[in-house]
């Protein structure tokens, strides 16, 4: 072989070379290229659910605040809001009331073994069945607006005669009658009572703040200015 030939087969050999070479690396940059895509579109999609989680999380947490009625404030920034749901003409009305729904408990409970008019047992068991259930409504807004409940037998004698309450006196009047004349003394009595009630709702309702205690003496006021005239009729001063 000639040296013109040998020196034509190196020059092919290097190209060939080369060309191989240039394969490779194309190959190598095409990995490379496809691996960085891959990464990145791992990336992409983990910031994606990040997202989706944080928001998820970010609802579950607000529909739970919502069914608490606080929306998505925290427990410190809604604890204002809170405590100024109410104010002392509320305190006012569910101090007064619960004992005042006591006496009222307790004249209805001599009706069944001392009236003599099922109309009168009647009404009683009616105003006790609508009462009881305030106490302890009252009782429990108290206690988480952090006030003391009054105490069962523990009110101030000197609130007897306001409000419509029974001096200790007429109750014990009342305790004594039987038949007719109890009847009488109780529905005379209950009237007084009720129109006490009746008073110290509507002051709830021009002072007070609380929804639950203003949405009560709407009902007191309507419940039991309609046991007056039930209770006037049956005594005869209609």
């Amino acid at each position: 072989m000639s040296k013109t030939d040998l020196t034509n087969q190196a020059n092919l050999t290097n190209r060939s070379d080369l060309t191989n070479w240039a394969v490779l690396t194309e190959a190598i940059a095409g990995e490379t290229r496809s691996r960085l895509r891959r990464v990145t579109a791992a990336v992409a999609s983990a910031g994606v659910a990040a997202l989706v989680l944080a928001a998820c999380g970010g609802s579950d947490g607000d529909s739970s605040a919502g069914h608490d009625g606080h929306g998505s404030k925290s427990p410190a920034a809604s604890a204002p809001a809170e405590k100024g749901a109410h104010n002392a003409a509320d305190v006012a009305f569910a101090k007064g009331m619960i004992p005042h729904h006591r006496q009222a408990v307790e004249m209805a409970d001599l009706a069944p073994s001392r009236a003599g008019s099922t109309e009168v047992k009647k009404l009683a068991g009616e105003i006790k069945k609508a009462q009881d259930p305030e106490i302890r409504t009252l009782s429990g807004w108290l206690t988480s607006w952090g006030e003391e409940v009054p105490a069962k037998g523990a009110m101030d004698h000197s609130a007897h005669g306001s409000g419509g309450m029974m001096t200790p006196e007429e109750m014990d009047e009342l305790e004594r009658a039987s038949g007719r004349a109890f009847d009488t003394a109780f529905m005379k009595m209950m009237v007084k009572h009720h129109e006490g009630a009746v008073a110290m709702a509507k002051t709830e309702k021009a002072e007070g703040a609380f929804p639950g205690a203003k949405k009560m003496a709407d009902a007191v006021i309507k419940s039991q200015t309609a046991e007056i005239t039930r209770m006037n009729g049956l005594l005869g001063k209609d």
